[in-house]
């Protein structure tokens, strides 16, 4: 029977084509979701311990054991000097032994200044994390190995001096204290136990290390080093930093405020241990043991890749696995539908063959193994072949280098799961999409032998499926009308379990989202010909050809709901994706403009007026103002203390060209001061007396000391001590105040004053700021573009930031618009999959139909009249499925948009005209397409042929 059935096969191989491509597809997406999954943990693992260089052990807090608070600060303030690095180096098997700290500093050359993450020094280059490309480590005083983009960007190259200078060398510098020992994550990236980096930017500036955040001028001061060698990092163990430079002890030190390198804070120390022997380094990592702090151990490199790994996975499949693999079952279960279809066809064109089986012998039984056989093998080649495909695609990509823009270089990485888990699914999912198809081959009787063939479906969908699909879409009607009954009540105020208990009211709504899709394509049987017919009816009044499709449409309803809802699928999700990103964008840009009342900020010490007048300039900046300030404190009606930047404008109608917030009735004088009602750290409003003192230089010195080198009030808002010589200047108003939000963040509150404070030498400006109304839309550029571009003309000024709701929707919309691409991307396998299933549909419809086409061609219908009736057919399948996707992804996107988004403001809903007419216009060609190759063979048999070979 096996035999016969092999025989079977290849008469139909024909036939079976469509089915296989869809089981291949899947099954490549599969295959290569796993290799990419090992790829990118292999990377990972690579890039979170490249920080150990060439170290082949380290020393680091041990993991794994409950540690009390006192443990854990005992960790994270010792120095170098508890590690006992000159006892490590003399100990016998040890080569080199390098203490990990690192921080930020700015490096300035002439008039350019660029920030740059530093490490230190070791004595040989192979232990040191990144690579020295040119020239040679640090390894006198005054030296440093630059990375080579900065050095790009100064204009720099070996043998060149530059100055270094960091917020913690100028604090140091002004109080003579040492402000080395205050930070407790100096080390590399704040590097994990287990090897792995998290790299936290804030723990860079706890460490003392960092860029002054206050904008201080380096270019006064600083350290004068020789640059000795430049920096790669091939291995992206600084990536987030792009890249690290290497600082001799000596500046380093400096560099944290410290005049002593063995009281930098560290807690990790990298090891080059000769491990030729096991017995050998066994023994040198027992006696490195003996002189380290309490908690502190020594791991090997092995250790820490292997921690690391298991840091990333779940169980034996990492998360990004496991996220991908969803998609590769959703277009396995889209296959499912082609292959279903195909093999009904199959059985019913092979009736009379099988009714002549049972004739000679054949069981029921055997003709039902037969049919499950030849699914079998199909989704067996077609698997295999799936696998290689996805191992192509998977090895092209890593080759093509196109993962390292993202500091990745991925490499091949097979492994069990690739070969086995897309086989075995492909082989399981293609026999269950036929076990319909050979139940209905058991129920041929040898009889049927000698009657006609007539394969138009006549079965009637079940009461059954009718029921529970019914069942379903009332209870994900449901589900979805409490969620948004609940978040309605939650967003009035009023009692709500959205307020207590958020994640199950949202996971309600995403129940019932699945629960109405579900059953709209389990009675998909039902509503989608109904439909069909209804649409077909219309435009069967075109013509002939149109008329022919719509009673072909109608002739197997069962096959085209399976093909209808195939393409529903991947319409659905891209339209759902793409309706609930449009709503994010949109609604947290209607939350960004409440949030902020200036488009864009830029602020700096050392800003120009010619710097302001070319951002002015810069296409997409409607108007702007430049205006002198000066960070000043003062105490609200309760007696607390704000810091408050004081900005010097010319009038009120200046203001009003930036600022988007009612000014109306505002005046601005000279004894008059314009206050935001709210403060910008606790977003509480300001309680304010009649006249409000303003006070800077001697009583801010003093508030600095009292508060440390970071210079916080009590609420937590980064100050600075510039410009304080000139004694103490005060300076008292009467306050107004109008709702403006977040000017500077930095701070809680900004004043604005006349200008003539500024001009007249009552107050003394510490720096400058430039508000900015951005028209982009307007100006026909992108908003990530007007971004850049100011951003480009302050490059020049180290101590220069530019903020906003700008430089916020600008990295909302690129983060959205990334995750929408890589989404749609994805589904687009399942509606590849589901486009191939409409042209087996009516590759089978052609097969199925020779003696009718014969005949039509019999009684006179052209060559092009068969094949436009065949592209009717084919649009009407495409655009009502798809229309139909279109209407579900949109309300599914709706809801979605409106559970999540109404929590931070009036959620918007959209309609994403682009998109979705792009899915209907892709869909529509696809459809035309796949029609060509039924057409030509419709066409291509001559009528008399036909009706003899029917």
């Amino acid at each position: 029977m096996f035999s016969i059935t092999l025989k079977l096969m290849k008469k139909s191989a024909r036939m079976l084509i469509p089915a296989g491509i869809a089981i291949l597809i899947g099954t490549a997406f599969i295959a290569a979701t796993f290799l990419f999954g090992n790829a990118m943990n292999d990377a990972l693992a690579a890039q979170n311990t490249a920080q150990l260089g060439g170290a082949n052990y380290v020393i680091s807090p041990d993991s794994g054991k409950d540690l009390t608070d006192k443990d854990q600060d005992y960790i994270y303030t010792r120095t170098v000097n508890d590690f006992q690095l000159d006892r490590i180096r003399a100990t016998e098997g040890v080569k080199d032994a390098r203490a990990s700290y690192a921080g930020s500093v700015t490096v300035t050359r002439g008039n350019k200044h660029a920030s740059s993450y530093v490490i230190t020094t070791a004595a040989k280059r192979t232990l040191l994390p990144v690579t020295i490309t040119q020239g040679d480590q640090p390894a006198d005083s005054n030296e440093i190995a630059l990375t080579k983009s900065v050095a790009d960007q100064l204009g720099v190259k070996v043998g060149d001096r530059v100055t270094v200078n960091s917020q913690a060398a100028q604090y140091a510098g002004k109080t003579g204290d040492s402000a080395g020992n205050t930070g407790d994550a100096g080390d590399e990236s704040a590097q994990n136990a287990d090897g792995t980096s998290s790299h936290d930017g804030d723990s860079d500036a706890a460490s003392g290390a960092s860029v002054s955040s206050d904008g201080a001028n380096t270019a006064d001061s600083g350290m004068t080093v020789r640059v000795v060698g430049l920096t790669d990092d091939p291995n992206g163990a600084y990536a987030y930093y792009g890249g690290a430079s290497v600082l001799s002890d000596n500046v380093i030190t400096a560099m944290a405020g410290s005049n002593d390198f063995g009281n930098l804070p560290v807690y990790l120390v990298y090891l080059d241990i000769d491990d030729a022997s096991d017995t050998a380094a066994a023994s040198t990592v027992k006696q490195v043991s003996t002189l380290l702090p309490k908690h502190f151990s020594v791991q090997s490199r092995a250790a820490l890749v292997e921690e690391s790994v298991k840091s990333m996975s779940s169980g034996e499949t990492s998360i990004t696995t496991i996220f991908l693999l969803s998609f590769g079952i959703l277009a396995m279960l889209v296959a499912a539908l082609v292959i279903a279809n195909t093999f009904q066809v199959l059985v019913a064109q092979r009736r009379r063959t099988l009714a002549l089986l049972r004739t000679i012998g054949a069981n029921k039984s055997q003709l039902y193994v037969s049919v499950l056989f030849e699914a079998g093998v199909l989704g067996l080649i077609a698997s295999a072949l799936g696998v290689g495909l996805g191992i192509g695609l998977m090895a092209a990509l890593c080759q093509s280098g196109l993962m390292k823009a993202t500091g990745m270089t991925m490499r091949l990485v097979l492994s069990g799961p690739v070969f086995t888990v897309p086989m075995a699914f492909g082989i399981i999912m293609t026999v269950i999409a036929s076990l319909g198809s050979a139940r209905s081959a058991t129920a041929v009787t040898p009889l049927e032998a000698l009657r006609p063939i007539e394969l138009t479906d006549t079965r009637r969908a079940g009461v059954v499926r009718a029921v529970i699909s019914m069942l379903l879409i009332v209870a994900g009607v449901a589900l979805c009308a409490f969620s948004v009954w609940q978040m309605s009540e939650n967003i009035a105020g009023r009692d709500s379990m959205a307020d207590k208990q958020y994640p199950l009211v949202l996971l309600a709504a995403i129940i019932g989202c699945a629960l109405i899709f579900l059953g709209l394509v389990l009675s998909a049987t039902f509503w989608l010909p109904v439909l069909m017919r209804g649409v077909g009816a219309m435009v069967a009044l075109a013509g002939p050809s149109a008329k022919v499709a719509h009673a072909n449409i109608q002739k197997n309803p069962r096959r085209v709901a399976a093909t209808g809802a195939a393409l529903l699928i991947g319409v659905t999700l891209v339209s759902t994706i793409a309706t609930g990103a449009a709503s994010a964008k949109q609604t947290m840009n209607e939350a960004l403009t409440t949030r902020y009342s200036v488009d864009m900020i830029a602020a700096g010490t050392d800003m120009t007026g010619k710097q302001a007048s070319e951002a002015a300039k810069v296409k997409g900046v409607q108007r702007g103002i430049y205006a002198p300030t000066r960070m000043m404190t003062m105490k609200d009606a309760d007696g607390k203390s704000l810091s408050v930047l004081v900005v010097g404008v010319d009038g009120v109608d200046a203001l009003r060209k930036v600022v988007r917030s009612d000014l109306s009735g505002v005046t601005i004088d000279g004894d008059s001061v314009l206050m935001p009602k709210y403060s910008a750290a606790t977003g509480k409003d300001i309680p304010l007396d009649k006249s409000v003192t303003f006070t800077a230089g001697a009583a801010e010195a003093q508030a600095d000391a009292a508060n440390g080198p970071s210079g916080n009030d009590a609420n937590g808002s980064a100050e600075n001590g510039n410009g304080q010589s000139g004694g103490t200047q005060t300076l008292t108003l009467k306050p107004r105040k109008v709702d403006y939000r977040r000017i500077a963040s930095n701070y809680a509150a900004v004043a604005f004053v006349d200008a003539s404070h500024f001009t007249n030498g009552g107050i003394k400006a510490d720096g400058h700021i430039m508000l900015m109304r951005i028209d982009a839309e307007g100006a026909g550029v992108a908003l990530n573009d007007v971004f850049t571009n100011v951003q480009n003309v302050f490059s020049a000024s180290a101590g220069v930031t530019v903020t906003g709701p700008v430089a916020e929707r600008t990295q909302w919309e690129t983060m959205i618009n990334g995750m929408m691409a890589l989404l749609v991307g994805l589904i687009a396998v399942a509606v590849l999959i589901a486009l191939v299933g409409v042209a087996n549909t009516l590759s089978l419809s052609v097969i199925e139909r020779t003696r009718e086409s014969a005949t039509l061609r019999a009684i006179g219908m052209t060559r092009g009249q068969l094949r436009r009736s065949l592209a009717v057919e084919a649009l009407l399948l495409s655009l009502v499925s798809g229309v139909v996707g279109v209407v579900l992804g949109t309300l599914f996107g709706w809801l979605g948009s409106y559970m999540v988004f109404s929590l931070y403001g009036d959620t918007v809903f959209p309609f994403e005209w682009a998109t979705n007419g792009v899915v209907l216009g892709v869909a529509a060609l696809a459809a035309l397409l796949a029609s060509v190759a039924p057409a030509r063979r419709a066409v291509k048999t001559p009528p008399v042929e036909a009706l003899a070979e029917a």
